[in-house]
């Protein structure tokens, strides 16, 4: 059996429904987040985990939970894998940040590998954090069924690393709703894609939540 990785975004926070900038700000899951997580257990729960490695955010602990919870599995809780942090951004709307601060937010929508918000990380900079996090697991976990609950950056950024696509597109490349689910195999050839972003184990009126 290969290592199979399931890369899980937390569910959804009422910045995921605002579009606000949210990487270091700590805010819990909402309602509709927790049930998110929910319905992930129970269509998740019947395989065999081997291990489940969470950012220390409230919001990805929350969701990471019910499934740990339900099969008995212990979170390894990685900083690694937290959300890029948006420095000055932190809090604020993407219109805020475009009528006053125009030429940061430019620079960073044309080439985030190595443009920062005032204060924050790189695309570039999340990916050696996050890699040192899934190098550790392919050391640790040779097969198996292993949990990744992450974030919406970071998930695309990881993915990005893993298929050889240019980390400055990840925004243009990969999607990763609220508390969607994304599979990654690595077998002969290395890793290989096998589901990206699906939600399809949720109710369709949690889908169609605003911003999710």
């Amino acid at each position: 059996m290969a290592l199979t990785l399931y890369f899980m975004r937390h569910g959804e926070t009422t910045y995921s429904q605002t579009g606000g900038f949210c990487g270091s700000l700590n805010p819990d899951i909402t309602e509709a987040g927790l049930q998110m997580a929910i319905a992930f257990s129970k269509a998740y729960s019947h395989l065999k985990w081997t291990a489940a490695y969470v950012s220390p955010m409230k919001r990805t602990i929350s969701t990471a939970k019910p499934i740990c919870d339900a099969i008995g599995l212990e979170m390894q809780l990685r900083d690694g894998l937290r959300e890029i942090d948006f420095g000055e951004w932190e809090g604020k709307t993407q219109d805020d940040v475009k009528q006053n601060d125009s030429e940061n937010y430019i620079h960073w929508m044309t080439e985030p590998a190595w443009n920062p918000p005032p204060g924050g990380e790189t695309a570039v900079q999340i990916a050696s954090r996050s890699e040192l996090v899934l190098t550790e697991i392919r050391k640790n976990h040779t097969d198996g069924n292993v949990l990744v609950v992450s974030h919406k950056s970071t998930i695309r950024i990881m993915l990005c690393g893993l298929l050889g696509i240019d980390l400055g597109r990840y925004r243009d490349r990969i999607d990763a709703p609220a508390a969607s689910v994304s599979v990654v195999e690595f077998g002969k050839y290395g890793p290989k894609l096998t589901i990206l972003g699906d939600r399809s184990f949720m109710s369709e009126e949690l889908r169609s939540r605003p911003g999710t």
